[in-house]
């Protein structure tokens, strides 16, 4: 069995860090037992992580995908201005990947499915697949 589901998430600043656990948690149909959920953003200036969602975490995890990617000096920018953006979404990445087990997702005790946004505020697409049985 697979299935395909999305729901939107709104963002408050340009780089926010929403809690999705509960939302992708909620997109595996009764009656999947094991299985595997892909979680996938459909957007080139935000990212899906799997972490753990503490205050100072998401705070440290800003400030050094900021050291790595600065806001300004990129070639993109003299079309929209958003390279940075761009950039720290590549690093992140647009999806992951969690086992489906006795029908939840299988994360460890401090992990949460986080979507990061690079470019807000927007209000951006999350697509969970799931394939199981």
């Amino acid at each position: 069995m697979a299935t395909t589901s999305s729901f939107d998430v709104s963002t408050d600043e340009r780089t926010d860090t929403v809690d999705v656990t509960d939302r992708v948690a909620a997109s595996i149909p009764d009656g999947v037992e094991a299985g595997v959920c892909s979680v996938f953003v459909r957007h080139t200036t935000a990212g899906i992580s799997v972490n753990e969602n503490e205050s100072r975490l998401r705070d440290d995890t800003e400030d050094f995908l900021g050291d790595l990617v600065p806001d300004e000096g990129h070639r993109h920018d003299q079309l929209d201005g958003n390279a940075d953006s761009h950039l720290r979404a590549t690093l992140v990445g647009a999806s992951e990947s969690i086992p489906v087990e006795d029908g939840d997702l299988a994360l460890g005790r401090w992990q949460s499915v986080l979507l990061l946004e690079f470019d807000g505020p927007r209000t951006r697409e999350v697509t969970v697949t799931v394939v199981g049985e």
